[in-house]
């Protein structure tokens, strides 16, 4: 059980406690199921409050999933927004942005599992809210990919094409990380950095042909 026994001083200071705890014990429930499995008495007993209790935090259990999708999302897209905006070589920041991924995915395991599991085997709202955080990701670094110099005249669509490939092969790294057999990140990371630029160097000479 997670205690939220200890006071803080305000009442939002314990709102916001007993809200996390929600969040976290709705985490570790997940650990090897599904979303929709999960029921709001088993949430509420892990972090030991009171069933009613839980509408003063979330208007339902979709509600809470969805937060939890976008907390697991948001801290992961700040990070990866910050290695794109290092202005060096493009081969530094592919590398830079696979070093992240994996480091968020080795801290945050339960939260990727979530995240996958609910992408490919989910359904209802909080799928769809994974949806709706990867279009976010991928809009956001087709704007960012305008800002190369090579990539300024790409139409719209192009960047998020190209966008919409690299999203995707982040994918794969996160599924093979969280599959990984001891002593297998390292080449992981290696596949991911070549996957990346596989996709910077081909997409574009590939539109260079049409």
């Amino acid at each position: 059980m997670i205690s939220v026994t200890a006071e803080p001083a305000t009442r939002h200071e314990r709102k916001e406690r007993t809200r996390r705890a929600l969040l976290d014990a709705a985490l570790g429930l997940l650990a090897d199921r599904g979303f929709g499995s999960l029921s709001l008495r088993e949430v509420t007993k892990r972090a030991g409050i009171v069933p009613t209790a839980f509408y003063r935090h979330f208007a339902s259990m979709d509600e809470l999933g969805v937060a939890l999708v976008e907390e697991s999302m948001r801290t992961l897209r700040d990070m990866i927004r910050s290695a794109r905006a290092d202005r060096r070589a493009s081969s530094d920041i592919i590398r830079a942005s696979v070093q992240t991924l994996h480091q968020q995915v080795r801290a945050h395991e339960d939260h990727f599992r979530f995240l996958v599991r609910e992408r490919y085997g989910g359904s209802g709202a909080v799928s769809r809210a994974v949806a709706t955080e990867l279009r976010l990701f991928s809009s956001e670094l087709a704007v960012d990919l305008a800002r190369f110099q090579y990539l300024r005249e790409w139409s719209n669509e192009d960047l998020h094409m190209m966008a919409e490939l690299i999203v995707t092969a982040m994918q794969a790294t996160v599924l093979d990380l969280l599959e990984a057999r001891p002593g297998a990140d390292e080449r992981i990371v290696r596949t991911a950095e070549k996957r990346l630029k596989l996709i910077t160097l081909g997409v574009p000479a590939w539109r260079s042909r049409t």
